[in-house]
C-alpha cells in the first residue's frame, strides 16, 4: 500500500459539473506532479481532493476514484477505505493520521466555510462600530472641553474676543503645515496626495469664511437662547445636502433620531429661557442669517466627505491624509478671513482704522506682559489650551467624518453640548459662581440620548450566502 493520502477540504462553490466533465486521463495529466519531482518526493505529499456542495455524491468523490485507479490507497491502514473498492459510499469514521476534514459533516457541504465567513464578516462590522463608537466618543469629549476652554479663554481675553479668533486661525496654518511637513519626510504623506486639485479646498476655505462671517453677523445681535435653537437646523441641512450630493438615502429610524436629537438639545438649552420672544425681538432677518451660517458649515462638512470619497477612487483605493484636507482648508479659511477683515472687525466692534492698535493691545494682554496686561489673569495659558483643544476638536471631527459621515460627526458635536452645560455648573476657576443646570435639563438630555440609540439602532444583518 502507498504512503500517500489524500485529505479532503471544501472549497467554494463552482459549477456543478466542473470537475465530473473531466475525463480520467486529463484528470491523471492534471495531477501529475512537475518533472524536476521524482515520485519518491512527491509520495511524501497528500494530494488534495476539493469538494463542491453544489456537486453530487459521486462527483465529489472523483477524486478518489482516480486515486485507486493509479494504484494509490488512503493512509491509516485498517479504516477499511482501500480495499473493499465501495467508491462514492461515505461511511461515518473518525480521521485518520494522514486524512482530516475541515467543516465537515458527513453527506459533504461547505457549512464550515460558511460559518468562518460569517464569523469574519461580522468582525469586521463589529470592530469598525468600535472604531467609529471609540472615535464619536473621543470628539464629544473633545468637543466638550472645546465649549469649557473657549468660555476660559474669554476670561483674560474679554475685551479682545476677535483677536482670540484670529490667533485660532493663524495657529491651525502654522501647526498643521508644521505636522504636513512632519508626516510628509515620515512617508505618511504622499505627492499624490499633495498633488489633489485645489479647488475643493478652495471652496471649503470659503465655506468655513462664511459661516464665520455670517455667524458673527448674527450673533452679535441674537440672544444666546436664540442661537442653540436654530444650530438645530445644522442637521437638516446635513441631511439634505448629504442626500442630494451624496446620494444618500436615510432610514425611518435615523431621521427620528435626528429629530428627537434636535428635540433634546433645544428642550436642554433653551428651557428656563424665552427663545421664541428673543427671536421675536431680533427680527426674521438675523435668524435667516444664522440659519445660513449653519447651513455653510453643514456644505462645509459634507464637501470634506467628497473629498475623501473622490480621493480614495483617485488614490487607487488609497486614503487621503486628514492633515492635507486640514492644512490645505484652514490655509484657504485664512485667506478668505483676511479678505473679509474690514467687515469682521466692524462685527466686533472695531473700527478697521483702528485694527493695528487693537491687535497690538490683544497681543500684550495674550503675553500678559506691560502696563496693559491688568486684567489678563489666566493668559497664556487658558487662551493656549483653547487653541490645543480646538484643534484636537477639529482633527477628532474630521477623522470621524472620514471614517463614518458628516451626519455621524455633526451628532457627536451635538451631544456635547448638555455635557457642557452641565459642566458650567461645577466649580470652574475664574468663572466665579457656577450657572444652575436649566428646568428641563434632564428631561432633554433624557430625549437627546433617545434619539442617539435610535439613531444608532438597525436591525442585525448577515452576509449573503453565494
Amino acid at each position: 500500500m502507498s504512503s500517500s493520502c489524500y485529505r479532503r477540504l471544501p472549497a467554494a462553490a463552482g459549477p456543478s459539473k466542473s470537475l465530473a466533465a473531466l475525463s480520467t486521463s486529463s484528470w491523471r495529466h492534471a495531477t501529475e506532479p512537475p518533472p524536476w519531482l521524482r515520485p519518491r518526493h512527491t509520495d511524501r505529499w497528500p494530494r488534495i481532493a476539493l469538494r463542491s456542495p453544489s456537486r453530487s455524491r459521486s462527483d465529489s468523490w472523483l477524486a478518489a476514484a482516480v486515486a485507486r485507479r493509479e494504484g494509490e490507497g488512503s493512509c491509516g491502514a485498517g479504516d477499511g477505505d482501500g480495499d473493499d473498492g465501495r467508491i462514492g459510499k461515505e461511511r461515518p469514521r473518525a480521521a485518520g493520521p494522514c486524512r482530516y476534514a475541515v467543516g465537515e459533516s458527513e453527506g459533504g457541504g461547505s457549512g464550515g466555510v460558511d460559518r468562518a465567513v460569517g464569523s469574519l464578516w461580522r468582525w469586521g462590522v463589529d470592530r469598525r462600530k468600535a472604531e467609529v463608537a471609540a472615535a464619536a466618543a473621543a470628539t464629544a469629549v473633545l468637543g466638550v472641553g472645546n465649549r469649557v476652554l473657549y468660555k476660559l479663554a474669554l476670561v483674560p481675553l474679554k475685551h479682545y474676543p476677535f483677536f482670540l479668533a484670529q490667533l485660532a486661525t493663524v495657529g491651525y496654518v502654522v501647526v498643521y503645515f508644521s505636522i504636513l511637513y512632519l508626516r510628509y519626510h515620515a512617508g505618511i504623506v504622499t505627492d499624490e496626495m499633495l498633488s489633489m486639485p485645489k479647488a475643493p479646498f478652495v471652496a471649503v476655505g470659503m465655506l468655513e469664511a462664511l459661516a464665520a462671517a455670517t455667524g458673527m453677523a448674527a450673533g452679535a445681535i441674537l440672544s444666546g437662547a436664540s442661537i442653540p435653537v436654530l444650530s438645530q437646523t445644522f442637521l437638516v441641512w446635513q441631511i439634505l445636502l448629504s442626500t442630494i450630493f451624496l446620494g444618500r438615502r436615510y432610514k425611518a429610524n435615523q431621521i427620528f433620531g435626528c429629530f428627537l436629537v434636535a428635540v433634546g438639545v433645544i428642550i436642554t438649552v433653551a428651557s428656563g429661557s424665552s427663545p421664541g420672544h428673543s427671536l421675536k425681538e431680533a427680527g426674521i432677518f438675523w435668524s435667516l442669517l444664522m440659519i445660513a451660517s449653519f447651513l455653510f458649515q453643514a456644505a462645509d462638512t459634507v464637501l470634506k466627505e467628497i473629498i475623501f470619497l473622490d480621493a480614495a477612487k483617485d488614490l487607487k483605493g488609497g486614503s487621503v491624509d486628514l492633515f492635507v484636507v486640514n492644512s490645505y482648508g484652514s490655509a484657504f479659511q485664512a485667506l478668505f478671513i483676511f479678505l473679509l477683515l474690514p467687515f469682521l472687525s466692524k462685527l466686533w466692534g472695531v473700527p478697521f482704522s483702528q485694527l493695528p492698535n487693537y491687535i497690538r493691545d490683544g497681543t500684550a494682554c495674550f503675553l500678559n506682559i506691560g502696563q496693559l496686561s491688568s486684567g489678563c489673569d489666566g493668559a497664556p495659558l487658558l487662551p493656549l489650551l483653547f487653541v490645543v483643544v480646538n484643534m484636537g476638536f477639529n482633527i477628532s471631527l474630521l477623522h470621524l467624518l472620514k471614517i463614518s459621515s458628516a451626519l455621524v460627526s455633526s451628532l457627536a458635536s451635538t451631544f456635547s453640548v448638555p455635557i457642557s452645560v452641565y459642566v458650567f455648573t461645577l466649580p470652574l476657576p475664574y468663572l466665579g459662581v457656577a450657572s444652575s443646570l436649566p428646568p428641563g435639563f434632564v428631561a432633554g438630555a433624557i430625549v437627546l440620548v433617545l434619539g442617539l440609540l435610535i439613531y444608532a439602532w438597525s436591525p442585525l444583518t448577515t452576509p449573503a450566502s453565494h
